[in-house]
């Protein structure tokens, strides 16, 4: 009798189905509302391609308020009207504005900004990545946002990971006023505190990681008839209600992305059968979504 019920025993456990394991899009799905963030319209670049194609980007006035409000007055002022992406050099950055032009500022500009590269770390709350960060002696998550930090040094950073866009500026000490513009298809963290970086691309950044490569130097097009042209860049706020984009991040302080940030660091599921341990910091994509 005891042999025949350790033998059911047995049958049941075999014929139990094996409890799924999650993945960190599984939290992403499962996530509360109370985990996520509007992002305000007046911090959303559209920029619209003459090819059908947008790009959305999240711009980030608590790290680079001076350049990012140019940028707010370089759009409202038409200042982008017949901009081109005239640069696409593989695995480094996609670059656009009016290439050189000596185009007058529109009103509102500072057209030498301050070295907007880092801010101070007080004012930040920080979640840790909880890994080493090879170019800072600390790396996490504030307001949405990867950074890099130095506690002892009191400052902060953002970091060039893929999608993140920053402003194209000749050699030091000139800073870039905010016209000539670049995304990263690439993680570029030996760019860090170098540049000022504005924002990210959340949508969109397939239409330029896929455009041809230029084959300049350094990866311009030869010449015009490769440019891709830019039919309109404007802040989402600018544009009617019906018409006009929205988005939500996950809230780096929640519940769900601690879950997220664990489980993108030891990933064991149906497909990961050792847990790495750790995570760079651009492999931690901060969850965004377009809210219906």
């Amino acid at each position: 009798m005891r042999s025949l019920l350790l033998f059911a025993a047995a049958a049941l456990l075999i014929g139990a189905a094996p409890k799924k394991l999650p993945t960190p899009n599984d939290i992403v799905a499962a996530s509360p509302a109370s985990a996520w963030k509007l992002i305000p319209p007046d911090d959303l670049l559209v920029m619209d391609l003459a090819n059908g194609g947008r790009v959305v980007i999240q711009l980030a006035p608590a790290f680079a308020p001076i350049h990012v409000a140019n940028i707010k007055a370089l759009a409202r002022g038409g200042y982008w009207d017949g901009a081109t992406i005239y640069r696409v050099q593989d695995n480094y950055v996609v670059q656009w504005g009016l290439n050189e032009s000596k185009k007058p500022w529109p009103k509102g500009v500072t057209p030498k900004p301050p070295a907007e590269y880092t801010r101070r770390l007080k004012g930040l709350t920080i979640k840790p990545l909880g890994s080493p960060d090879p170019y800072a002696p600390g790396a996490g998550f504030a307001d949405g946002w990867p950074v890099a930090y130095n506690a002892k040094g009191g400052w902060a950073n953002l970091v060039h990971c893929y999608g993140t866009v920053g402003v194209g500026r000749d050699l030091s000490p000139d800073t870039g006023t905010g016209g000539e513009l670049y995304a990263a298809i690439a993680p570029l963290r030996h760019l860090d505190r170098n540049i000022a970086i504005v924002g990210r691309v959340i949508d969109g950044i397939d239409k330029l990681s896929t455009l041809p490569r230029g084959t300049e130097a350094l990866g311009f097009y030869k010449d015009k008839g490769q440019y891709v042209a830019i039919a309109s860049i404007q802040l989402a706020s600018d544009m009617p209600a019906s018409k006009r984009p929205s988005y939500e991040v996950m809230d780096t302080m929640s519940a769900a992305f601690a879950h997220y940030l664990k489980l993108r660091a030891n990933r064991h599921d149906d497909f990961y059968i050792r847990p790495a341990g750790g995570v760079d910091l651009c492999n931690v994509q901060v969850p965004v979504r377009k809210k219906a």
